[in-house]
């Protein structure tokens, strides 16, 4: 099948990327066995799929999941510096896919790719951050009356797609993939806390031990990062607005300080909310010398980096991904990735083995939507607890792990009431 209409870096990249897509395939079992069987029995032919992710190996391994199960594929980047160019020319080039992602591209490129992808006439979604489904209810409602339904992957991205079904615009159905605990307590939890850590080391090449380590926000990520940062050695504070979060984050024997006092005292900040200014100017201010700052949220807008490089006297690359923006008081504050998803843009992104989780339940959800005999209300609806637990049982069986089943008897126990103490 000869490509459709592409924006890419390098189409030549191909022979690359698809080298390090079948890496990364060898560590993706499940996703293996739901490709698999999605190519036997083809649920998704006569679909249209417009995807937004970020266009990493195990991405590429999803599409071939939704090629293989018949789908026409589009795809354009979440994040302009998650892209990986070899991938997305591999992508394009193997599955005849119409891909729009160019590492590093503007903010106007950007939704020329978005723009791309919609181009096609979606009769799926899957988005990461909720960009497409924004678009369609906005710029391209024409498009809207063809779409059958939506997935959704990020935390940001199923709380604008609430607020969206809230406000009673939400056109169509979209299963909430970020709240299967198949993900959220694994993608979210394992992965976010071993890439960003990969991706500030990788940027600076600190030694954590020692180090205060500040994590702006103890959500599943959140955890995940205090969790692996403790591990290797550092002394972690946590900073939240929730009170039940920040009441957890002190029974795991993390301290918990307002940002703003946090600030005085952290020598690496990450922020990792979902929501904006977690970092303002006025606490970038008052950090020690030479901080470093990260963002594993999403967006960016975690960290106010405008209102910092309005404020510097000087900026200077120190390293790929890293720069020091002098303050006028001589105080130097070291941003990654402009503020962006650190794990992303200065490292590999979540491991193959963790995403094999998130993209094989995402792979079900889509298929789901396309063969669902009642079709889902417009609206945010939780992924079917059946394919929750075929992804975790396959997971196990690749893994070599067995656990339990519960006896007839067990299972009437907890389906009765009368017996009690």
């Amino acid at each position: 099948m000869p490509a459709l209409d592409t924006l890419l870096k390098d189409p030549a990249l191909a022979p690359e990327g698809l080298r390090k897509i079948d890496f990364a395939a060898g560590r993706m079992p499940v996703l293996a066995a739901v490709t698999e069987e999605l190519a036997r029995t083809r649920p998704l032919a006569g679909h249209r799929i417009a995807a937004c992710l970020h266009v990493t190996t195990e991405t590429a391994n999803l599409c071939r999941a939704l090629h293989a199960g018949g789908a026409e594929l589009a795809l354009c980047a979440s994040n302009a510096l998650s892209t990986k160019d070899d991938v997305a020319a591999a992508i394009a080039a193997e599955l005849g896919a119409a891909v729009f992602a160019v590492h590093g591209a503007d903010r106007d490129t950007f939704y020329r790719q978005v723009d791309g992808v919609l181009a096609t006439r979606p009769t799926l979604v899957v988005d990461d951050g909720a960009d497409l489904t924004a678009t369609l209810h906005t710029r391209r409602r024409d498009l809207l009356a063809g779409v059958a339904g939506a997935t959704e992957v990020t935390t940001i991205g199923i709380q604008r797609a609430r607020n969206m079904a809230r406000e009673g615009v939400l056109a169509y159905p979209l299963l909430a993939v970020n709240d299967a605990a198949t993900k959220h307590l694994f993608d979210n939890r394992y992965g976010t806390g071993q890439s960003t850590l990969d991706g500030i080391l990788r940027a600076t090449n600190l030694l954590l031990a020692g180090k205060v380590f500040v994590v702006v926000g103890y959500g599943w990520c959140g955890r995940g990062l205090a969790m692996r940062a403790r591990g290797m050695g550092a002394r972690v504070v946590v900073c939240e607005v929730d009170p039940v979060a920040a009441l957890e984050a002190v029974m795991e024997g993390y301290q918990v300080l307002p940002v703003a006092e946090a600030a005085r005292v952290g020598e690496v900040f990450v922020t990792v909310t979902g929501g904006r200014d977690a970092l303002t100017l006025e606490h970038l201010s008052a950090m020690p010398a030479g901080a470093v700052v990260a963002n594993a949220g999403h967006f960016d807008l975690e960290i106010d980096v405008a209102g910092l490089r309005r404020a510097a006297v000087d900026a200077t690359d120190v390293r790929p991904g890293a720069v020091a923006y002098t303050l006028p008081g001589g105080n130097r504050v070291i941003v990654l990735a402009e503020g962006r998803l650190v794990g992303q843009a200065c490292a590999e992104a979540h491991p193959a083995e963790v995403m094999d989780l998130t993209f094989a339940t995402q792979a079900l959800a889509v298929e789901r939507l396309a063969t669902a005999a009642d079709p889902l209300p417009p609206g945010v609806h939780p992924v079917p607890a059946d394919i929750e637990e075929r992804v975790a049982r396959q997971k196990l069986t690749a893994l070599g792990v067995r656990c339990d089943d519960l006896t007839a008897a067990q299972a009437e126990y907890l389906q009765a009431w009368r017996l009690g103490t």
